[in-house]
């Protein structure tokens, strides 16, 4: 969503780093354009003025102005007052004391607080707690359906409301219900409106004050920009948020309401969802939005996504394949998979430092993600048989794939001769970081032994 910023700035910081010296009116232009880049990215205007306005005391200073590269010290600075405007640090969600420790979405209809209440009880439950989801809303038509289907699909325990039930009665008795069920976080998905009404909010105090939640976190549409801050501003002054959770920020949104809604409501974001399926929830981290922004990639959270898709002991069973030169077709398409699950090929671009530049280069290329799809259309058409030993496919078998793929042969021609030229220059690549030997050979035994004797007998030496 910040790629119309991260452009605007990467042209404006290319300016600045291109003048071997800066004085004090070179950085107040660059510092106008960053002005004009921020407003149009829809940040509120006093955030924008206090922002330039800290940007150009520690731009002034001697420290910079003397300095061999005063461009790159402008961008280190920006970097930095761009974190603290996110909110300097992650901050977590309190989930301290006895269970169960309750805590309630409020927003506006349309904001996403319904499929935000699953996605949140998937990321607890993916951190060892036991959620119980809490449809409150009973105005909304098939809002208690929605959380109910949510529900099942990730299989996680949901109060069985009614929609003549007062929301009141409903969130008082689900969590008692959720002792019951010996759940540890109660998740009240709350009623909203398509604007703010005295009525809604007089309810959502009454829930507040019944049930004392932990947590109180706003859900804002990152796609309405200025009106999420600004009624996420309103809903703090009634309920005293503990912070937000910004919503559809994969889409084309400007980035305003993310850089905007701490400085304005004093509130941390929490959370942002990152697209449309549940597992799409991430933590919001000050430090690696403001380097996406900057184009210096966000190498921690490209780690992390890796982490989660990638099963420990299967990459080392992948690893001995390739070493013993087993590394079939059937292990690629898992592999390919993988790949696929950690998200677009572009997406996975802006998360490599440095690849930004590259990233515009390949507008006009075509991304290979229908490739893909088509790869493993190939492989799936094939046998087991086939797919563990592709030497065994002949011409009639080659047919045969097409034909069940919807390919044609010189696809799969074009699938076997790269995909053995994968595996070959693999196994030279584990070759020269030392796991291309054969695995427990006599000679390798015998040097092994040596060595060890080697190191007994120098040991013993130094004892006496």
């Amino acid at each position: 969503m910040f790629d119309n910023l991260s452009e605007r700035l990467d042209s404006i910081f290319r300016k600045i780093k291109g003048r071997g010296r800066l004085d004090e009116s070179s950085i107040e232009e660059g510092l106008r354009e960053v002005r004009l880049a921020l407003l149009e990215a829809d940040v509120n205007y006093k955030v924008v003025r206090d922002f330039t306005a800290k940007v150009k005391e520690k731009a002034l200073g001697k420290e910079v102005l003397k300095s061999l590269t005063p461009g790159q010290q402008v961008v280190k600075i920006v970097h930095e007052e761009l974190i603290d405007l996110l909110g300097g640090s992650n901050v977590g969600l309190n989930l301290t004391g006895l269970p169960p420790h309750i805590i309630m979405l409020v927003g506006l209809q349309g904001s996403g607080k319904t499929t935000s209440a699953a996605k949140l009880a998937l990321f607890l439950r993916r951190q060892k707690f036991s959620p119980y989801l809490v449809p409150a809303d009973v105005y909304r038509p098939a809002a208690i359906e929605q959380l109910h289907k949510l529900a099942q699909e990730i299989n996680m325990p949901v109060f069985p409301s009614k929609a003549e039930m007062s929301p009141v009665d409903i969130c008082l008795q689900a969590v008692e219900d959720a002792k019951s069920k010996k759940c540890d976080v109660v998740i009240l998905d709350t009623a909203g409106r398509l604007h703010i009404d005295e009525v809604l909010m007089n309810e959502l105090v009454e829930i507040k004050k019944v049930c004392s939640p932990k947590e109180i976190l706003f859900v804002a549409d990152a796609m309405t920009g200025q009106d999420a801050v600004n009624v996420a501003n309103r809903f703090n002054e009634l309920l005293d948020i503990s912070g937000v959770i910004l919503t559809k920020m994969e889409g084309d949104a400007r980035g305003g309401a993310a850089l905007s809604i701490k400085s304005v409501t004093g509130k941390p974001i929490k959370f942002i969802g990152v697209g449309e399926k549940l597992k799409d929830l991430e933590i919001f981290h000050p430090d690696r939005v403001a380097s996406r922004i900057l184009g210096m990639g966000d190498i921690l959270t490209l780690i992390e996504k890796a982490q989660s898709s990638i099963d420990e002991k299967e990459a080392v069973r992948l690893e001995e394949k390739l070493k013993t030169a087993k590394f079939d077709l059937e292990d690629f398409r898992t592999q390919m998979r993988r790949i696929r699950k950690l998200g677009s090929i572009e997406g996975l671009l802006k998360l490599i430092p440095g690849m930004g530049k590259l990233r515009d280069q390949l507008k006009n290329v075509k991304i290979p993600e229908k490739e893909m799809v088509k790869i493993e259309a190939i492989i799936n058409s094939m046998t087991q048989e086939e797919r563990r030993n592709p030497k065994i496919i002949d011409g009639s078998r080659k047919e045969r794939i097409a034909r069940g793929s919807g390919t044609t042969v010189q696809d799969v021609n074009t699938l076997l001769k790269n995909f053995e030229q994968m595996r070959k220059m693999m196994q030279q690549m584990m070759g020269q970081m030392g796991g291309g030997r054969r695995l427990g050979s006599k000679t390798e035994r015998k040097v092994d032994r040596k060595k060890l004797k080697e190191k007994r007998k120098k040991l013993k030496k130094k004892k006496k």
